[in-house]
């Protein structure tokens, strides 16, 4: 079996992992946590990623292959992890494999949960996609317009000076998770094309009701609107729209899981959250160990390309900061 090693640091958290054959033997993540309003810079994130990879590094004298985030992602965290990797290669006389870290998503959660042919619905900070398998490739049958639904929730957060918690799923603003009953606001209402939809709408709408302090004072003392409310409005019709695209709403046949007839929805990245009942749907979802960025993913696609003959010499390696998950050939797959 294949002992694989990877490298994940496309945005503020660096992982690494390492599987041999189906058996996780490590998976290591620290994130740069900056303080509440405040997002995280490239600049952050490179002198994060640089000070705590090797804390996190065991040793690679058994590995078969060392894979690494190509990407997508932020320029000054995928270089980081890329020259970390390319020199282990030198060191050690190791094949490279580069990832795609949309796919590595998706071929987490299906190592993990068993999931056969689902459709994924693939939502974090920055990707929001409704994804299938045809034909050699994951195509990307639904994304956002504008930003991504991650970007929504974060960039709301740094406006009311609040930092994002998990609790289980899904990811949640605190105002939202504090009070025994927010309510949704009839204000807000989905707006979606088909398959595409906007999130930079609702985050405009949000920004108007935060900001216009005479609105908001006149709402909250006649008991009309509390923070909670628009926090909660905010995450819960974004969510929404996104279980609609989906299919499993079966608001419409025109939705990807009518489209494939398959009965499976895999949730990945970040942002998760498990809801399919309505069509009689199984739903997997994995929990923030695997779902969170982390190395192990890089890992397992990583063994299952180097497995299928898929490495890269040293001076051809790249990465790519818009690298799409439609652009990877899975020819690991029937």
């Amino acid at each position: 079996m294949v002992i694989a090693i990877g490298f994940e640091g496309s945005a503020n958290k660096l992982g690494i992992g390492v599987i041999d054959g189906d058996i996780i033997l490590s998976n290591k993540r620290s994130t740069l946590i900056t303080p509440p309003g405040q997002g995280f810079k490239p600049s952050q994130v490179e002198a994060h990623h640089r000070a705590k990879i090797i804390e996190l590094l065991k040793s690679i004298h058994q590995m078969d292959a060392i894979c690494f985030t190509k990407g997508p992602g932020m320029g000054a965290g995928l270089s980081t992890v890329a020259f970390f990797a390319r020199m282990l290669s030198c060191m050690y006389k190791k094949p490279l494999v580069e990832v795609n870290h949309c796919v590595a998503h998706i071929e987490m959660g299906r190592f993990i949960t068993g999931a056969q042919n689902p459709v994924i619905l693939y939502v974090s900070g920055g990707n929001t996609q409704v994804i299938i398998y045809h034909k050699n490739r994951y195509r990307i049958c639904g994304e956002t317009l504008d930003i991504a639904v991650g970007n929504c929730i974060d960039r709301f957060a740094r406006l009311i000076n609040v930092q994002i918690v998990l609790i289980r799923y899904p990811m949640t603003l605190r105002p939202a998770s504090t009070l025994n009953k927010p309510r949704i606001l009839s204000s807000y209402l989905m707006v979606s094309r088909v398959w595409m939809y906007h999130f930079l709408g609702y985050y405009l709408i949000s920004k108007y009701k935060v900001n216009n302090q005479d609105f908001v004072i006149k709402q909250i003392e006649s008991g009309d609107l509390t923070p909670a409310d628009v926090c909660f409005s905010l995450q819960e019709t974004v969510f929404s729209m996104l279980v609609e695209i989906t299919g499993v709403c079966n608001l419409t046949k025109e939705r990807a899981m009518s489209n494939i007839g398959s009965n499976e929805v895999l949730v990945v990245g970040g942002v998760g959250y498990t809801m399919a009942s309505e069509r009689g749907a199984i739903s997997y979802s994995a929990d923030e160990r695997f779902c969170i960025d982390n190395g192990l993913m890089i890992a397992k696609t990583g063994q299952i390309m180097f497995e299928h003959g898929l490495s890269s010499k040293i001076e051809k390696t790249r990465i790519s900061q818009r690298y799409r998950t439609d652009a990877v050939d899975i020819t690991w797959r029937n």
